[in-house]
């Protein structure tokens, strides 16, 4: 595979100057030995995976605390970029290979258990001075439940002003609390609502007050997962109901559980494979997608095929945006 070791490529990781002080110095010396890739998106070597060089950045941020059924999101970051590093890099859709351009991939978040509340203000102040640092790098964050994507969302209304949110979800996520809490994953788009206008889709599981309050408010344009399946008309409503500055969130639950059984509370239906990316294509092209966000899986021992499904989708992601860009070649 293209991403294994490759010729003139010795020592995977390690640093490509001439010289190196100290430790380093050493080290250099073992750079000829067989080591595994690294453990960063793609497993890309230091050269691609640098910051200075890298057109996009992989933020994962492992928080699980409020899952109200199966459990074990917090361990989503690290299986897809376990998984992505068995994938091709060359994107036959896009007819390149998007990793060229460098994808960066940050240590996780430890967010603190004290509360939901401090955990995602400790993630709102980490975003936005991840977000300051990077520049007009493209930001994709891997999480964790769903209830992360609050605070993401909400530093880059405060870059941008009001801003749409594509939530590709099984659920609205608009309760005003749940559980006692209203840092809750099924919150999150409360939390959200009053700052953006939001577009979900693939919803076909909500309470009854969820569905009233969608129904009553301008802002909120919700595409039910039954309509998906009667023809491609969907999409056009969709990318015309989204402003020009769009954050995508992509819950995993979205998909049909044949296709995603490992997350936390599936629902039958939902959106396939193809279908969904000729929506994302046409959002990153016809949109200004400031950032976005891969939630809620859950991986289960033995289950590989999930998990590389959401590596393959952040890359997607990532290569949709480069191309949105004009900087694929």
């Amino acid at each position: 595979m293209p991403n294994r070791r490759s010729d003139g490529v010795l020592g995977r990781g390690f640093p490509s100057g001439p010289t190196l002080g100290g430790d380093g110095e050493l080290l250099h010396k073992f750079a000829d030995l067989p080591w595994e890739l690294p453990y960063t998106f793609l497993g890309l070597d230091e050269e691609k995976s640098a910051l200075d060089f890298a057109q996009s950045v992989i933020l994962p941020v492992p928080y699980e605390a409020t899952t109200s059924y199966g459990s074990g999101a917090a361990a989503g970051p690290k299986a897809i970029i376990e998984s992505s590093r068995y994938m091709e890099l060359y994107d036959q859709e896009l007819k390149s290979n998007p990793s060229a351009l460098g994808i960066h991939t940050l240590s996780g978040l430890e967010l603190t258990r004290e509360s939901g509340k401090e955990a995602m203000d400790e993630l709102h102040m980490a975003y936005g001075k991840i977000m300051e640092a990077i520049g007009d790098r493209f930001l994709l964050m891997l999480g964790g439940e769903h209830s992360v994507s609050g605070p993401a969302i909400l530093n880059q209304v405060n870059r941008h002003g009001r801003i749409s949110v594509l939530q590709l979800d099984a659920h609205l996520d608009l309760r005003p609390e749940f559980d006692g809490s209203k840092y809750s994953h099924a919150c999150v788009m409360s939390r959200v609502r009053e700052s953006v206008d939001l577009v979900s889709v693939g919803i076909r599981g909500a309470a009854e007050d969820e569905v009233s309050l969608a129904d009553g408010e301008e802002n909120i344009t919700v595409i039910w997962a039954d309509e998906m399946w009667e023809d491609d008309s969907w999409i056009h409503r969709v990318v015309e109901a989204l402003d020009d500055k769009v954050y995508i969130t992509f819950d995993v639950d979205y998909l049909d559980p044949s296709f995603m059984p490992s997350t936390g509370t599936p629902e039958p239906g939902g959106g396939d494979w193809y279908r969904t990316l000729k929506l994302l294509r046409s959002v990153f092209r016809e949109k200004n997608v400031v950032a976005c966000d891969v939630v809620e899986l859950a991986p289960v021992p033995g289950a590989h095929a999930p998990d590389f499904l959401a590596a393959k989708l952040v890359y997607k992601l990532i290569g949709y945006n480069l191309e949105s860009k004009g900087l694929l070649v």
